[in-house]
């Protein structure tokens, strides 16, 4: 009988060691952190943001495959994705997530309150109701913001095109960070001598009968960090081209698609920052709650000297030089 008992005892602390091992592990207790980055769409922009977020993580000594899982996943647009990849990330218990566009953080702070987030270049943070206070977020969210220099972007038009009266500007009905940034230009356009009309859509669906109106009625296009309208980019440059009205966006990569010039933020600059701050947020260095969200407050001159000789359009001289200095010139 004492042998029986002391082989239950046995047994039984031997199971209750195991279970303690495999029930109790927790995100912060694993070897290898896990981290989810969710993106909203594939276009360039944001692919050059999901590289960015990969070398930052990696200057700071997070290797993927190495002592860091990446799980990536690409919700193409589609709003049952973005809620399913989501929750994939909580059940599999996730040390941190990246939203790559709006979006994509609404949705991983919709599912998950309490893992740390990192937003991978969101325009406005507090209009799109992920925090409160950009200074000091206060949750679990902070982040890498991809606000353009509006009053720069308008300056750059009218030194562009001194003698355009109407400027259009077209942007997501739903995009929150969009329609902030088209209200900045109808508040802020007639200061630089421009009248300025607006246009939504509210689906790529839209965007060619849309454009079509837009380029009879304006002198050129302003397009704000607007990832459906980005993500449909060869479609309002093809329209544009017909009537060779000009399409100024925020972000360089549209330039490369067909822009004519932007004084616009690097995207996969932004990318390695949020990469940066997502590995200071693993290794315990930092808190979202008291990390402020990072704004950059310049951008890179990038003109594209092709499609300005497609639309016969004199590029200032003053301007090639700077950008060929400082910027970009795409020829």
């Amino acid at each position: 009988m004492k042998r029986m008992l002391g082989l239950i005892f046995i047994m039984a602390a031997f199971l209750g060691i195991a279970y303690f091992q495999t029930g109790t592990t927790t995100p912060q207790t694993q070897a290898t952190p896990t981290v989810g980055i969710l993106q909203l769409t594939t276009h360039p922009a944001l692919d050059a943001i999901h590289k960015g977020i990969i070398d930052g993580l990696k200057e700071k000594g997070y290797v993927a495959g190495k002592n860091v899982k990446i799980d990536f996943q690409n919700a193409e647009n589609d709003q049952s994705n973005l809620k399913s990849m989501s929750e994939r990330f909580t059940e599999e218990h996730a040390a941190a997530t990246v939203g790559i566009a709006t979006p994509s953080a609404q949705a991983l702070a919709n599912v998950n309150q309490k893992t740390p987030i990192i937003l991978g270049a969101i325009t406005d943070p507090v209009a799109a109701k992920l925090v409160k206070n950009v200074k000091r977020p206060g949750g679990n969210i902070t982040g890498v913001s991809d606000q353009a220099p509006i009053a720069a972007q308008l300056k750059l038009i009218r030194q562009i095109m001194p003698n355009a009266k109407t400027l259009g500007v077209i942007a997501t009905s739903s995009d929150d960070s969009a329609q902030t940034q088209a209200k900045m230009v109808e508040k802020l356009g007639p200061k630089q001598g421009s009248t300025v009309k607006r246009y939504a859509i509210s689906s790529t669906n839209d965007l060619n009968q849309v454009a079509t109106q837009m380029v009879s009625q304006v002198d050129a296009i302003f397009v704000p960090t607007d990832n459906t309208v980005a993500s449909a980019m060869q479609t309002l440059v093809a329209v544009a081209n017909t009537r060779k009205v000009p399409i100024f966006p925020t972000v360089d990569t549209m330039v490369e698609q067909g822009g004519l010039a932007t004084i616009g933020l690097d995207q996969h600059h932004l990318g390695v920052l949020t990469g940066r701050m997502l590995a200071d947020i693993l290794s315990g260095k930092t808190k979202p709650a008291t990390t402020p969200i990072h704004f950059e407050t310049t951008g890179k001159l990038i003109l594209n000297e092709k499609q300005a000789k497609l639309l016969g359009i004199d590029l200032p001289s003053s301007l090639i030089k700077t950008a060929e200095a400082k910027g970009t010139v795409i020829k």
